[in-house]
């Protein structure tokens, strides 16, 4: 999906542009077509177990005077973008929005972060290129990784590289906005664990758990950014990898799961790129809660609505979701991952952990 050089980008962008000149040149009014970005155009792709985009489009034409503004917005983000890529320079999503308003015509400008957000992903899909290709990122994230990984990475004073266990404090080495810069030059893992939430990262990382298991662990830091998505996957693809997600025990953390093993309905048109649909859930199961007696708290309405989505949705229709979330439903019950410290500071990697990743052949 990415595109290797940033001249490419650059040209795919023009590219783009010159076709809204071409379509003035021929008497045409300016127009351009993107999938409808709407639930109802979101497919899930059973064969490549990721979520695509249908066949509907919607059209941003100049007939109208709407039309005609996201257009303008359209060829002023542009020509920033092609800029920025001349100048090697980059900037966040939020700096764009925030810039915009420097452009000297006020119809060019952004009404809200969200509307500049929507177009960067418009030009996503249409250019073919992705943002991190356009030099825009996200506020940074923090997630990182910890685990018998040495890899090579681009800084301000040239390559340097980097052993994700040796080189790096307690903290690991921080995931950069464009993993596709990065290259894996040698590594000892048998497979990467990626950690929903900070605190239990920690107690892997204190207890040793990567070292004892040769592990690479990844903290999502909650719902994970594109970049953590995106690096998981290529530890997955490109050094065969297991993938295993560990998250709290509620519905909000099995959609944390369901983001790395089968795309968000938000990028669907980066799913291949940013998917890994062989992960496993490790747990927190509702099974669990059960077995072990975790300290809980009961399920809310939008916990039970959530959950009820769930078994109506394609990722979740397999016969290990439904009895997870069906007994989850009668428990009414749910529990965070430092729930398992009740048995213990030592229980999660001693027992709990090599217990669940045998079972699921990780280990």
């Amino acid at each position: 999906m990415s595109v290797d050089t940033d001249s490419e980008a650059r040209e795919q962008l023009i590219d783009l542009a010159a076709q809204f000149y071409d379509q003035f040149a021929d008497g045409d009014v300016p127009s351009m077509e993107v999938p409808t970005r709407t639930k109802s155009n979101i497919e899930y792709d059973a064969e490549k177990k990721v979520w695509v985009y249908g066949d509907r489009t919607s059209t941003r034409s100049a007939n109208s005077v709407r039309g005609a503004q996201k257009l303008l917005k359209a060829i002023y983000t542009i020509d920033f973008l092609a800029q920025q890529l001349d100048e090697d320079r980059s900037s966040t999503l939020r700096e764009l929005y925030y810039l915009s308003e420097s452009w000297d015509l006020d119809e060019a400008q952004f009404s809200s972060q969200d509307e500049s957000n929507d177009l960067v992903e418009d030009l996503e899909i249409v250019s073919g290129a992705t943002r991190e290709d356009f030099h825009m990122r996200p506020e940074e994230s923090g997630a990182t990784i910890m685990g018998p990984l040495k890899l090579r990475e681009q800084t301000r004073r040239g390559e340097r590289e980097i052993h994700c266990q040796e080189d790096v404090g307690e903290g690991g080495y921080q995931i950069p906005n464009n993993p596709d810069t990065i290259d894996f030059l040698d590594n000892d893992a048998d497979f990467v664990l990626a950690v929903e939430t900070g605190g239990m990262r920690d107690r892997l990382v204190e207890n040793g758990f990567d070292e004892d298991y040769n592990a690479l662990i990844v903290h999502l830091k909650g719902q994970p950014a594109r970049a953590t998505r995106r690096i998981t996957k290529r530890l997955h693809d490109e050094l065969d990898l297991p993938v295993a997600v560990f998250t709290d025990g509620d519905p909000w953390s099995y959609r944390i799961y369901g983001s790395v093993a089968y795309g968000s309905i938000k990028s669907a048109h980066l799913s291949e790129y940013l998917a890994t649909p062989a992960a496993q859930f490790v747990g927190i199961r509702p099974q669990d809660i059960v077995e072990y007696d975790l300290p809980t708290d009961p399920l809310s309405d939008s916990d039970v609505n959530a959950l009820e989505s769930e078994l109506e949705d394609p990722r979740y229709q397999t016969e290990f979701w439904e009895e997870q979330i069906e007994l989850q439903l009668d428990i009414e019950k749910k529990s965070e991952q430092q729930s398992l410290a009740s048995r213990g500071l030592d229980f999660v990697t001693d027992t709990y952990l090599p217990e669940r990743l045998t079972e699921m052949g990780v280990l």
